[in-house]
Order: structure tokens, then sequence, then C-alpha cells
């Protein structure tokens, strides 16, 4: 049973989210020169969110080492703090490249750093969550998510991509309903699309009652413990298949 988005947003079905993404054509447009505009500041010594973080990451892995066709995690906190992936997946070269507090239009912005230049074989996305929490519209996030694809996708035309559910946190569960639409948007959109896939971590993560379980998370309700990851990290094995 899936939420009926159409009370709340305006879409009934993803045909119908697409056919407003087309209305959002100049968006698109207006996003791509918004990240052209960004390089130019940075080329001009401006800072651009997230710059100092990302230049960190990637002076990382380029002395830990990595290998092309790896598979790559990337995404806001929750993706950063999964510090155990190569530990659990120790046959997978893994390449985490999750930075704290992003948004799907940060990652655009990073893209080629924290995504293309390791031409991965699979890449793993979460976000979403904060975009939810920061206001956005369920479309305007998912416009987000298609850019990201397709840009992947135009560098790198035979890499799979899995869009990684939002997950239900207690202290984010007043938006719970946003939640369970843009999930459901993200599933059918995988659904379309080829070399797509949806991950769904929340209802792993929910009690008996429907509610968030509250043992996985940390004092701060809204990032995981080991409980938590481990949730994640049995849900990502039939992707690694």
């Amino acid at each position: 049973m899936f939420v009926n988005v159409h009370k709340l947003n305006g879409f009934e079905n993803l045909s119908s989210v697409t056919s407003h993404f087309n209305m959002k054509t100049s968006r698109s447009f207006f996003l791509v020169f918004f990240i052209l505009l960004l390089t130019s500041f940075a080329s001009l010594g401006q800072t651009i969110p997230f710059q100092d973080e990302v230049k960190s990451i990637t002076a990382r892995i380029e002395k830990e080492g990595w290998k092309t066709n790896s598979v790559l995690f990337t995404g806001s906190s929750s993706v950063r703090l999964w510090e155990n992936l190569q530990e659990k997946f120790p046959e997978t070269p893994i390449i985490n490249t999750g930075f704290g507090g992003s948004q799907a239009s940060d990652l655009l912005v990073h893209l080629d750093a924290l995504v293309i230049q390791y031409q991965p074989k699979k890449v793993f996305i979460y976000e979403g969550d904060n975009d939810l929490n920061e206001g956005k519209e369920v479309s305007l996030i998912m416009n987000d998510l298609d850019i990201l694809v397709n840009r992947i996708h135009q560098k790198l035309p035979d890499t799979n991509i899995v869009l990684i559910s939002a997950k239900p946190s207690p202290s984010r569960w007043k938006l719970k309903t946003s939640y369970m639409v843009l999930n459901d948007l993200m599933r059918q959109y995988a659904t379309t699309h080829e070399k797509v896939n949806f991950m769904n971590v929340w209802n792993a993560m929910l009690d008996q009652n429907g509610k968030p379980i509250s043992e996985i998370f940390i004092a701060d309700s809204l990032h995981m413990n080991e409980k938590g990851y481990a949730i994640w990290n049995k849900s990502v094995i039939p992707f690694l298949k």
C-alpha cells in the first residue's frame, strides 16, 4: 500500500511527476547555470558549500588508494557515518564519499569530485532526508535526483544507481507523510528508468506499531548506531550481487 500523493503534492503517479518535471524545465536550466556560477566563484577563490569537506574527502581517498569499478556510496551524514562498509563487505572495493548535512542539490554541485572521477560500477545515493527537513517540496527533490541520475549516466552509461529511501528517524517523525511520499516516488522512478534501483530501508526500521525503532538511533534521534547500520548492511546485500 502506497501513499496517496495526489492530496499532498498534486501527483497521482510517476507520469504526473514526469509531466511536472517537464513543466519545470526552466528550473533545470537554472540549476545548471547555478552550478556553473558556483564553479566560477570557486575559480575566483570564493567558498561554496561543502567545498572544504569535499577536498578533505577526496584527499583521504587519494591517500588510501582506490580502484575504478568500485561500489561508491555517497550522500548526507547517514552515509558519511557508515564507517564499517568495507569491513562488512571485504570482497567488494568500496568508496565512501558521504558528506554531512548535504542535500541533493549539493551533490549535484560536487558530483564530479565525489562520484564521476572514481568511475564506479555502482553508486548508492542517500539524499532527500535533509531536503525535506529544510522545507523543499517533494517534486523539487525528485527533479534534483533525476538530474543526478542523468548526469551520472551521461558520463558513466554502464553504472548502476541505487537510490536509498529516506529513513524514519524519531526526530523528524512529524514529516512522516512527506518522507513516505518521497520514498514512493523514488520507488516508482526506479521502476521506469534503466540501471536505477530503489533500496527500501524505511520498513525495516519500524517497530510493530509502525514507528521508528528507538534503540537503533543515537542520542540525537536522527543518526544511527551499530544496530541501525546492521539493518542497512543487510539491505545492501541484494544490490551487491
